[in-house]
């Protein structure tokens, strides 16, 4: 039974993060940023965003006028259709308000993306940094890729592994973390001047 319970307990987790990082743009916060500098990923995809958003309007009204007829099923549809589009604005709203985190004060780095990724790497299991264009990747052992856009812009090679948690719990480690940063340059100097 507790199979059945984990991931559904995750997946509604889940969705209340994406609606309060809805609540923290309206209110133009950030989450988690305390005394660290934060470093934006979103730039690059709001126009994606936009797009899918726009997509998902056009096909609720749609079935809205095709459902007309039948008020039941309009309705359920409509609520349906209302809500993926809102899900659609918090996940953009979850880039913008969950930006990467270099927080020299603790010695860490935090990588996030949307809800789904939040790793935390210690300054000092860092052995190297590098801004790397990347816009394909394969899924290798001991690897992640935090990709924005189907890019990443920034590889870390780790001394030591860190343990990435997915977004169903699945733990694994990983050597080699790849990410994007709207200001690639700038994430790389400012980790190149904390690791001093």
């Amino acid at each position: 039974m507790r199979a059945v319970w984990r991931p559904m307990w995750l997946l509604v987790r889940h969705e209340v993060r994406v609606l309060l990082s809805l609540v923290l743009w309206v209110a133009r916060r950030t989450h988690g940023t305390g005394s660290g500098v934060a470093f934006g990923y979103a730039r690059g995809q709001g126009a994606m965003m936009a797009g899918f958003a726009f997509v998902c309007v056009v096909e609720t009204v749609a079935l809205s006028v095709l459902l007309w007829d039948w008020p039941a099923v309009h309705q359920v549809f409509l609520f349906l259709d209302v809500y993926g589009v809102v899900i659609v604005v918090g996940l953009h709203a979850s880039s913008v308000v969950r930006p990467h985190v270099l927080d020299t004060d603790g010695g860490s780095l935090r990588i996030r993306r949307y809800v789904h990724v939040d790793l935390l790497v210690p300054l000092e299991r860092i052995a190297s940094v590098r801004r790397e264009l990347r816009m394909t990747h394969e899924r290798a052992d001991g690897e992640l890729n935090v990709e924005v856009g189907a890019q990443t812009s920034v590889t870390l090679e780790l001394t030591e592994p860190v343990t990435h948690v997915g977004f169903l719990g699945r733990r694994r480690e990983v050597r080699v973390v790849r990410f994007h940063a709207d200001d690639p340059d700038g994430l790389v100097r400012a980790l190149g001047r904390a690791r001093v």
